[in-house]
């Protein structure tokens, strides 16, 4: 009691119990004022939503993690500006990227520095990186700003997986801000899909990564467009570690390459393509230029891009290497590690739909039974037909085959620091059907 006593004497407690105006306003905060708040630090538009939304509850956990006693996201979008993403000199469009993200993160912070003055808690995570390098290759951001967006009706996500504002379109960048205070009003998502179907991200993308059917290819436009990001960074460096001499650097790296990585190392990491925003005409202010001359969109913005001469990385046996040789021969295909190297069971799993190769499983039709031992046990099952991927937990049906295997030994196979064949051999791994169907399934998986 003492001390509590005389921590209410102390000059600062006095002033602050004094101070009236510093108190934070009683009921959730007033959705009209709170929009004119996001508008004033420089948004386009803004949306919110209540922490609870059903479908955000994947990213509930990370959100209340990051700041304890969440209880609305605040969605803001910032316009970018499109020639600049258009034009096939990437430094522009990666100029306009960096200035629009720090932009962004500047429009958030102000919307946080607004509202801790009036007393409300308020954390803004950021637009893109930094992330939370630590968790890598696991989940890095603290909130997927995508999903915030769409619950937050500010447009609906793409065949090409970009945000599509219903009037800026995907020229945009995202940011979400989270509050420890409940809104007067909740935005709702759109009812209608902006996206026009015109399927012009499929015919810009150099890996393919964009099927006309809807199919994401992730592990296509990440090995190509994050090359200096991430896992390419680390393959990368992998490189300069292997190379026993500067010739040999040189015959595994180009010099452009190098003046590249540099380039992002000293400026900020350059995305290789982004072709797909680069191309979409949906957005009722972008859209007239394509109303008007949709074939002049096409051979201005379109074809530009589809015939410029470029290194284009990927994985060897991947969907995207056979995809660039077939569709863009004028480009230059270079084989690469995208740098993903499961550290454990759990992760192999949740990432096999990631890098899975739905051309490579062209004509496969098998279920694996996995039995994992040792460190880590598990059991999975892994059918491939008609090149789809399904994977559930426990062993369901009849296997074509069956695979046992030490945990460890499986990761340390995956990462290439032990032969498959030699752990086979000691029975860490033990195989029970036609060696042919494992075979299959790693060609499924390339790495």
């Amino acid at each position: 009691m003492a001390k509590r006593r005389k921590l209410e004497e102390h000059p600062t407690v006095v002033r602050v119990r004094e101070r009236s105006e510093a108190a934070r306003p009683p009921g959730p905060l007033d959705a009209a004022w709170l929009r004119e708040v996001a508008l004033d630090a420089g948004a386009d538009d803004v949306g919110f939503v209540e922490i609870d939304r059903p479908e955000l509850a994947d990213e509930r956990a990370e959100i209340e993690a990051a700041m304890p006693g969440a209880r609305a996201l605040i969605s803001i979008v910032c316009r970018l500006n499109r020639e600049n993403i258009r034009t096939p000199a990437r430094s522009v469009s990666n100029l306009e990227f960096h200035h629009g993200t720090d932009d962004t993160n500047d429009v958030a912070r102000g919307i946080v520095t607004a509202l801790e003055r009036r007393g409300v808690r308020a954390l803004n995570p950021s637009v893109g990186f930094p992330m939370e390098m630590d968790r890598f290759p696991d989940r890095m951001w603290v909130v997927s700003h995508k999903p915030v967006a769409v619950a937050a009706g500010l447009g609906r996500m793409g065949i090409h997986r970009n945000v599509i504002h219903p009037t800026f379109g995907n020229f945009v960048l995202l940011a979400t801000v989270v509050i420890d205070a409940e809104i007067s009003e909740y935005s709702r998502p759109i009812d209608f899909d902006p996206c026009l179907e015109c399927k012009l991200c499929v015919a810009a993308c150099p890996t393919g990564a964009i099927s006309p059917d809807g199919h994401f290819d992730f592990s296509a436009c990440y090995t190509h467009n994050y090359r200096e990001f991430l896992g390419g960074f680390g393959d990368w460096v992998e490189q300069v570690a292997d190379s026993g001499s500067a010739d040999d650097y040189r015959s595994r790296v180009a010099d452009n390459e190098t003046a590249s990585m540099w380039q992002s190392l000293s400026w900020g990491g350059n995305y290789k393509a982004a072709y797909c925003m680069s191309v979409c005409p949906a957005g009722e202010d972008v859209i007239g230029r394509y109303l008007d001359n949709s074939k002049e969109h096409l051979n201005q913005v379109v074809r530009p891009l589809q015939n410029k001469e470029e290194t284009v990385y990927v994985v060897r046996g991947s969907d995207a290497e056979q995809y660039v040789a077939q569709r863009f021969p004028h480009k230059t295909a270079k084989l690469v590690n995208r740098g993903l190297r499961p550290t454990s069971i759990d992760k192999f799993v949740n990432g096999l739909p990631l890098v899975f190769q739905r051309e490579q499983s062209r004509g496969l039709s098998a279920t694996y039974h996995f039995t994992f031992t040792g460190a880590e046990r598990r059991s999975i099952t892994i059918a491939i037909h008609d090149r789809t991927l399904e994977i559930t937990d426990g062993h369901q049906g009849d296997p074509d085959i069956r695979v046992t295997a030490d945990s460890r030994a499986w990761i340390r196979s995956l990462a290439k620091k032990s032969a498959l064949p030699r752990a086979i051999m000691l029975g860490r791994i033990r195989i029970h059907g036609s060696p042919r169907l494992l075979l299959a399934f790693g060609r499924c998986f390339p790495s």
